[in-house]
């Protein structure tokens, strides 16, 4: 009987379960060489040559990966950028008016002198004027990042006392994160000139007091 059954009679062997996709196997050091390789490519060719070809290349990984997170370049963009605003910088405590804002304006000096920052924002800046949902990201970045932190060291100058308990918080925010931005931003001086930072603290810190 044995030497009688057919291919057809045989069994037919049970079916191998297939590997989850999607979601399920995003693995997290992929998707953050991807994140890592688009600040590389943005700061390398800017956003209108960027592509995913690109970004899977930087990264060492196939183009399927990066689709399966982002449905486009934009959307890989405006996820990147808005986690700026997430991480936030550092809120200084140095018990004193003029200490906060020397430090903030040293690490926020650093941060918009690296090579890859100096070179990403002016062109999403640029891509800004054109693109609504590009705008609304680096805005978040760069206004809720510095923001968080600025109206922190308002409200601790305001409780000792160093200013003025009614002070124009909208105001004092711009003066703190204006003079920075435009000159390392806008400027793009790719050097700060000797005891900048000590004179920006104190012009700050007596305009903060004069309002």
């Amino acid at each position: 009987m044995l030497e009688r059954m057919t291919n057809a009679d045989a069994p037919e062997p049970r079916p191998r379960r297939r590997a989850p996709a999607g979601a399920a196997v995003l693995r997290e050091d992929v998707t953050e060489a991807i994140r890592t390789a688009v600040f590389e490519e943005l700061a390398a060719v800017g956003y209108a040559r960027m592509s995913i070809e690109g970004i899977a290349r930087r990264a060492g990984v196939g183009k399927t990966a990066v689709y399966r997170r982002w449905r486009s370049k934009l959307h890989v963009v405006l996820d990147v950028v808005s986690a700026l605003a997430v991480q936030g910088l550092p809120a200084p405590d140095t018990g004193s008016l003029e200490g906060d804002l020397r430090l903030l304006y040293e690490v926020t000096s650093r941060a918009l002198r690296h090579p890859v920052a100096s070179q990403i924002l002016p062109d999403l800046q640029a891509e800004a004027a054109r693109n609504p949902e590009i705008a609304e990201a680096v805005q978040k970045a760069l206004r809720e990042g510095q923001d968080g932190v600025a109206r922190g060291i308002v409200t601790a100058a305001q409780e000792r006392g160093e200013i003025s308990a009614g002070v124009d918080h909208t105001l004092a925010l711009d003066l703190i994160s204006g003079p920075l931005y435009w000159r390392s931003v806008v400027i793009r001086s790719p050097k700060l000139p000797k005891g900048y930072l000590d004179g920006l603290t104190r012009a700050t810190a007596q305009a903060l007091r004069a309002l």
